[in-house]
Parts: C-alpha cells; sequence; structure tokens
C-alpha cells in the first residue's frame, strides 16, 4: 500500500522508519510543520533508537531515503494536502491532533482512502485493538482507531482475567515521560504535566477507562485507571489489582497467560519469568510482556504486572492494522 504520515513526532517517525525498513508498504509522503531539515535530522537520529538504518538527506526540502523521494509537505489543514495526487491508500495520522471523524476526515477529502489515527479517536470513531477485536471484515471502514500503548496493554489482560470473574480491577501504570512535558518547570493548565519531567515521579490523567469502557461495555463500571510519569524515555510497567468472583492459584493465573501467549495471543502478549527491568523491553514488539515473577494472589485478590514498550509495541499493532487492511 501507498502511505503517508501526517505527524512526525515520536510514533510518526518510528512507524517511517520501521515500515521504510521492513519494505511492506511504500511511504510516499509526509506532513508535519516543523522544518523539512530539523525533520531530516530527528528521522536519522534517535536518543532511544540509535541511528536509522538509512540514508537520510534533503532535496528541494524533500527526504531523501536511500535515493528514493518522499514527498514532505508543511501544511495545517490536511484537507489541503496533495493525498489524491499522490494515490495513498492510508494516512497515518500521528499528529494526535485529528481525533473525530469530521476532522481526521479532512484527509479523505484531500483524497486518501483510510485514515489509521496513532491514539484513541472519539466515540465517533471505530474504535479496535489488535489481537482482540479485530476479526471480520474493514472493507468499509475508511478511518480507525487502534487505541493507544496503554489500551493495548490492558484491554488483552482484563479481558483474559474476566475468564475467572472480575469483580472490580484497579490499573496503575508507570509510563515513560514524553514529547508533552517539560524538562523544566513550566506553566501547565495541568499543573503537574508542567513540573520538570525529569526530576519527579508525576501523576498524570489518562483516558484508558474510557476506552476500555468502549471495548468492554460490560465492565465499564468495574475498571479504574491511574498512571505517572517516571523519570526514564522509554518504557512502561502496568499493575493490574483485579478482586475476582472467586479464589484461584497463583499457578492458575500464570497458566492461563502462559497458554494465551503461546496460541490465540502469540506475537500479541508475552510471558516471561526472567527478572527484566525496562531498559530490556525496549525495542519489543508485543502489546503487553506478562512478568510471570510479579504475579500475586491474596485469596480472591489477583496483582498482575506487565512491561510494554509505549513506542515499539504500539507501532507495531499499527503495523499489523496495515497489513490486515491490505489483505483484505
Amino acid at each position: 500500500m501507498r502511505i503517508a504520515i501526517n505527524g512526525m513526532g515520536r510514533i510518526g517517525r518510528l512507524l517511517f522508519r520501521r515500515i521504510w525498513e521492513s519494505g511492506t508498504h511504500e511511504i510516499v509522503a509526509v506532513n508535519d510543520i516543523m522544518a523539512p531539515d530539523n525533520l531530516a535530522y530527528l528521522l536519522k537520529y534517535d536518543s532511544v533508537y540509535g541511528t536509522f538504518s538509512s540514508e537520510v538527506k534533503l532535496q528541494d526540502n524533500n527526504l531523501l531515503i536511500d535515493g528514493k523521494k518522499v514527498i514532505t509537505c508543511s501544511q495545517a489543514d490536511p484537507s489541503t494536502l496533495p493525498w489524491q495526487e499522490y494515490n495513498v491508500d492510508v494516512v497515518l495520522e500521528c499528529s494526535g491532533k485529528f481525533l473525530d471523524r469530521a476532522s481526521a476526515g479532512k484527509h479523505l477529502e484531500a483524497g486518501a482512502r483510510r485514515v489509521l489515527l496513532s491514539t484513541t479517536g472519539k466515540e465517533d470513531v471505530m474504535l479496535k485493538v489488535y489481537g482482540f477485536n479485530q476479526n471480520g471484515s474493514l472493507s468499509d471502514v475508511d478511518i480507525l482507531s487502534p487505541g493507544g500503548c496503554m489500551t493495548n496493554c490492558s484491554t488483552h489482560i482484563i479481558y483474559l482475567l474476566n475468564s475467572f470473574g472480575i469483580e472490580s480491577a484497579m490499573i496503575n501504570i508507570l509510563h515513560s515521560f514524553t514529547s508533552r512535558q517539560s524538562l523544566v518547570d513550566t506553566a501547565h493548565n495541568q499543573y503537574r504535566r508542567g513540573r520538570a519531567a525529569s526530576e519527579s515521579i508525576i501523576p498524570v490523567d489518562i483516558d484508558l477507562c474510557v476506552a476500555l469502557g468502549r471495548l468492554l461495555p460490560h465492565l465499564a463500571d468495574k475498571v479504574s485507571a491511574s498512571s505517572v510519569r517516571v523519570p526514564v524515555p522509554n518504557g512502561a510497567y502496568a499493575n493490574f489489582f483485579v478482586q475476582l468472583k472467586s479464589p484461584v492459584s497463583i499457578e492458575e493465573v500464570k497458566q492461563l497467560f502462559k497458554t494465551s501467549a503461546e496460541t490465540e495471543y502469540k506475537g500479541i502478549l508475552q510471558y516471561t519469568e526472567e527478572p527484566l527491568v525496562s531498559l530490556d523491553i525496549k525495542g519489543n514488539p508485543h502489546s503487553c510482556i506478562i512478568d510471570g515473577t510479579e504475579i500475586n494472589v491474596v485469596g480472591k485478590m489477583v496483582r498482575v504486572s506487565a512491561w510494554f514498550d509505549n513506542e515499539y509495541g504500539f507501532t507495531s499493532r499499527m503495523i499489523d492494522w496495515l497489513g490486515y487492511w491490505g489483505r483484505e
């Protein structure tokens, strides 16, 4: 498929690298309001994933990757982009700004055939998590939300634990700092997000429960979620505290996730009993890596912990969606 990327931030650039290196799809254009020379520099050098394996140059303000031109636009309004001219099959909407059907639909107005968001969209955009509810034809779906990194981790775990019967669940996610935070204290409408990201553990508001409520409506009033940003540039660690309807053993919980990782969730969920730390999951393509050493049970209360690379794991699922659409 012919791919365009709107928004070349962390997710957009990583998607560019991975799609280009795989050769599975053709990237024909990108759009970002940053200067093209700055874009080329950030695409080539990355503080988390290292230097891009391909040669990156600029030619007439367009990217030249391994000698092949990628059209580089700098437009704030997606409806003005040349998607029809370049016969774009799918726009990867990675700006984080166009979340409802009307705004994301501007890419369709510009001539793209489909739009895949890089986060959880609004209620009028179909929400599907790969590995959970991707079955069935999507041939008539032109705008799709694949959820976010936390949603892709949490949905599978909550769904599987509900096979034991969930009374209630609380989720807390330790998450690396993001570009929406600052290195030094600054003004922000959410005061704590304005504090220096590398100096504190910072609680932030998240919409995970809203997304889980849409995906698992029968559990909507039984789950709460919170998150804190911690001073690392990559990776996340999620803790699930779940009250079940009846007692279970640690071995039953471990077996549930072991079996799932080897069968229907293979490639989506991973199970390990290695003594991991967050750096160890950098570049891991799974949506969640269950840490078997951190599973605990007290009566009907179960604690399950999972790691995930909030950038690499999530872009893996976006790439899976491109493959799914491409097969239809």
